[in-house]
């Protein structure tokens, strides 16, 4: 009897191990020969740890330019996810493979609440790594005294904060940005803008809520003008993306057919041509890939490129005969800024990371993210990594998970290597929210999604909870840095850090104070 008690007690155990872990096995049929052996990985940590140690002594030094990616709403899943599939293109089983900024020196995380939110939006955060102070959620470049949507609120000086972009050119150096997303967006607004909401982008968009009146404080600037008009906005040097409709007005058709938003008649762009006119500064006002292609070699002194009238193309869906890649972007704006002997700050995004995730298109945010290594690669090869500072993160996660027990090499835009307890596939990667929610078809069982062409594009990827937009991940967020002082930016700390950090490298802002 007592034998028998103790053949039920460890069968009882193992099906409560396997309940947690299931019974999968593992494939290896992907697995080259070497990594069968022990001695491949104890190799591969060796080189590991012999360029953690060629690079230590470079660890000082002074930043003479910076360098601020921004991959908007790449998650830690989000680079899992990219990298599989970079290597997959590539004919390789995937896992193995590694993002360029992967192979920096220095990681860390940063937290990324907002002062009033659990879980941070573009605007907030924005305030946090490109002006050091955290914000309200929608908010730019204001303390958290600024309620968000408060017509007059951020009209008060005293509740500015400036970003790492003004601090460089109080310092002397050059200022610039590039994005995907409009140059009026939140993550690039950031840069230089003060507003107590971020969608105030034209004034078309403050007109129902913000009317002119009597009124004895008026209400702030749409974040446009700003641009044009405000410092620091108006000493950038480089700026690229899309958003064309911000700057024109509303009866105003575009080099590409689109019609403007602006509801009073003023075109920013040729206010902004004229300002560099009276300064007598060389200039040029650029729409398409060919127009900032033939500045390429000699850029002028000030460059306006907006290539689009919202945001820019997918990559994949892109016409690349008009439209830059962003690595072109980054490269032109790095030729340009280059030219002061007292270096530059620039802030690169790319910006539609995030919109594929709240649309549930992972095909699409993992190509974005493949594209924005691919700029932050050019970078690397461009700039000196001795005096320049790069550093790479994100604003906010999202909540796309990559889930299941798939076999190594497996296909990480497809299904995952096992079926649900309802006997339906379900995909590698999924969503906790959002439009790819699918009602079950019946009594409770799933939609198969490998029923359908999910290689296509704009295909939607399962989500838990119907939402007309995914939301944002309240995660930390990666952290990668290369150059002078790399080593500052390990560890995980507050978001509102990362300029400070920056600053330091460079000895301008407050760094001035404390750097050696």
């Amino acid at each position: 009897m007592l034998r028998i008690f103790f053949l039920i007690t460890l069968v009882h155990f193992s099906f409560e191990r396997d309940v947690y872990h299931g019974s999968w096995r593992g494939g290896g049929s992907e697995m080259n020969d070497g990594e069968r052996q022990p001695s491949y990985w104890h190799e591969e940590a060796r080189a590991a740890i012999e360029a953690r140690e060629a690079r230590r002594k470079e660890t000082y030094g002074v930043a003479r330019n910076i360098i601020m990616f921004l991959g908007d709403g790449m998650s830690v899943p989000t680079l899992a996810a990219a990298r599989a599939l970079l290597g997959q293109r590539a004919g390789r089983t995937g896992e193995e493979s590694q993002l360029s900024f992967e192979a920096f020196p220095t990681v860390g995380l940063s937290k990324t609440y907002c002062v009033d939110a659990q879980v941070a939006d573009s605007a907030c955060s924005a305030t946090a790594y490109l002006c050091g102070a955290k914000a309200n959620y929608g908010t730019i470049g204001v303390t958290p005294a600024v309620p968000r949507h408060h017509c007059h609120a951020a009209t008060e000086p005293n509740d500015h904060v400036y970003s790492i972009a003004a601090w460089a050119l109080k310092a002397g150096k050059d200022a610039g940005i590039v994005t995907t997303t409009r140059v009026t967006h939140a993550s690039p607004a950031g840069t230089y803008a003060h507003t107590a909401e971020r969608d105030w982008e034209s004034d078309a968009d403050m007109i129902s809520e913000c009317p002119i009146g009597d009124e004895s404080v008026p209400a702030q600037q749409d974040i446009a003008a700003q641009l044009v008009h405000n410092y620091p906005g108006n000493q950038f040097k480089v700026i690229l993306g899309g958003g064309r409709r911000e700057f024109i007005p509303k009866d105003f058709v575009d080099e590409e057919g689109a019609f403007g938003r602006r509801e009073d008649n003023r075109n920013l762009i040729e206010e902004w041509r004229v300002d560099k006119n009276l300064r007598n500064v060389t200039h040029e006002y650029v729409w398409n890939r060919d127009g900032l292609m033939a500045l390429s070699s000699s850029p002028p002194e000030y460059l306006l490129g907006l290539f689009e009238d919202s945001h820019m193309q997918y990559n994949m869906q892109s016409d690349k005969t008009t439209e830059p890649t962003l690595a072109e972007l980054t490269e032109i704006a790095i030729k340009s800024l280059s030219r002061n002997e007292n270096g530059f700050f620039l802030f690169v995004e790319g910006g539609r990371i995030d919109h594929a995730h709240h649309d549930n298109y992972p095909r699409l945010a993992l190509d974005e993210t493949i594209q924005f290594s691919e700029a932050v690669a050019r970078a690397a090869e461009l700039l000196p990594e001795d005096e320049s500072l790069i550093v790479v993160t994100s604003d906010h996660a999202h909540v796309m998970t990559l889930n299941g027990y798939t076999s190594r090499g497996a296909d990480i835009l497809g299904p995952a290597g096992q079926l649900g307890d309802d006997s339906v596939p379900y995909m590698t990667l999924s969503y906790t929210n959002g439009p790819g929610f699918r009602p079950h078809v019946s009594h409770g069982v799933r939609d198969d999604l490998t029923k359908y062409n999910y290689e296509a594009l704009e295909f939607r990827y399962a989500a838990e909870v119907p939402l007309d937009s995914e939301t944002h991940g309240g995660d930390d967020v990666a952290v990668f840095a290369r150059g002078p002082h790399h080593h500052m930016f390990s560890g995980v700390y507050e978001q509102s850090q990362i300029p400070h950090l920056m600053a330091y490298t460079a000895c301008i802002g407050e760094g001035k104070t404390v750097c050696k």
